[in-house]
């Protein structure tokens, strides 16, 4: 068994040095006699790979493009349609607000002339009240103007006689003391 066990360590030492010293033959893909066999495996692979390519994964690549080339237009047209009704809305707003404006400018240019005419009216009432209480107020000057006159007149006629008769010591006629006062009062 030791044989034998021997035998079986030299094979294996043997094929070991074998492998070791099979460094003198060239790379199999640079070899010249393989480079027909490469050559076909290559065409084969190639011609595999195309026409999995070009029928499976090309037209599946395809299909997705077209989809998300749809979905992105029709995400535009979508969008377009939002900002056609979105400046459509605010046109219709704006002239809204430009006939509120043009609303309110009436409402306000309306109230003030009804406050103007209300006002001038106002006005005109207490003009003719002022007037009225101004006529009145002359008539009542007057009278008390006559009534103090009528007193100063008579003050003045008694005054004038007594004084005449003081100093000349006869009493005057009433008529003469009267026109010596009023032409004293109006001169």
């Amino acid at each position: 068994m030791a044989e034998s066990h021997g035998e079986a360590k030299g094979q294996k030492t043997g094929a070991h040095t074998e492998a070791d010293g099979g460094h003198g033959g060239a790379f199999p893909p640079f070899d010249s006699s393989t480079f027909a066999s490469q050559l076909v495996s290559l065409v084969i692979a190639f011609v595999a790979l195309y026409l999995i390519v070009s029928r499976i994964a090309l037209p599946r690549v395809g299909s997705v493009i077209d989809a998300r080339q749809n979905v992105i237009e029709g995400d535009l047209a979508e969008a377009q349609k939002l900002k056609d009704e979105s400046d459509a809305a605010l046109k219709a707003y704006e002239n809204e607000l430009a006939a509120a404006r043009a609303r309110a400018h009436a409402i306000s240019a309306e109230t003030r002339e009804k406050l103007n005419a209300a006002s001038e009216a106002e006005r005109k009432t207490l003009e003719e009240r002022l007037t009225h209480k101004l006529i009145e107020a002359e008539k009542t000057i007057a009278a008390t103007r006559e009534a103090a006159m009528s007193n100063v007149r008579s003050i003045a006629a008694e005054a004038a006689a007594a004084i005449v008769q003081r100093l000349t010591g006869v009493l005057p006629d009433g008529k003469t003391t009267e026109r010596a006062v009023d032409t004293s009062l109006k001169g």
